[in-house]
């Protein structure tokens, strides 16, 4: 007998992605030495905290966007400077509540609706909401996480490994008991 499981939705299939990555990019936030918070590489960086911020606040955010159709693009982008590393983990912890909560609620067609992004009247992008999901959402959301990397390394700081090993450890399945 044939057995079949029944098809994943988009949004299944999104925020399985993304409870596989959270506790990757958990890992990531939680080596930021408290007292490298207003440290950056370069003038024209962003800060360590500020980065940190933004990762953490990433996917919530971005997830509470696409609600709105036509949304509004933001009027310049403002990254705080989080006074503690327990600031940035609280706002990740309430981003994963977001999308835990919110990314289930779209449909597949809601999903693949043509997805608006304005800025005034004028029509800045039109996307279905699932590739600006992926896009921004979590592709956008590793970029940084890549970036926050080479922050870690400069601050000779281990860096945890994601998909494969880093210089300094394995990946959790490849660890042993």
């Amino acid at each position: 007998m044939l057995m079949t499981q029944p098809a994943t939705s988009i949004a299944e299939s999104l925020l399985a992605e993304f409870e596989a990555q959270a506790p990757i990019t958990r890992r990531f936030l939680e080596r930021l030495p408290e007292d490298k918070l207003t440290w950056k590489p370069h003038e024209k960086s962003m800060t360590a905290g500020q980065l940190a911020y933004h990762i953490a606040t990433i996917p919530g955010g971005i997830v509470r966007f696409v609600e709105n159709n036509p949304a509004q693009a933001p009027d310049g982008f403002k990254f705080p400077q989080p006074g503690s590393l327990q600031e940035v983990l609280d706002q990740f912890n309430d981003s994963i509540v977001t999308v835990r909560r919110q990314l289930p609620q779209f449909d597949d067609n809601a999903m693949n609706e043509l997805w608006l992004l304005m800025a005034g009247d004028r029509e800045l992008m039109a996307v279905p909401r699932a590739s600006f999901l992926r896009n921004i959402m979590l592709n956008h959301w590793y970029q940084h996480r890549g970036q926050f990397c080479v922050y870690l390394r400069l601050l000779n700081v281990p860096v945890p490994a994601s998909w494969g090993p880093s210089a300094d450890e394995m990946p959790p399945f490849l660890q042993k008991a």
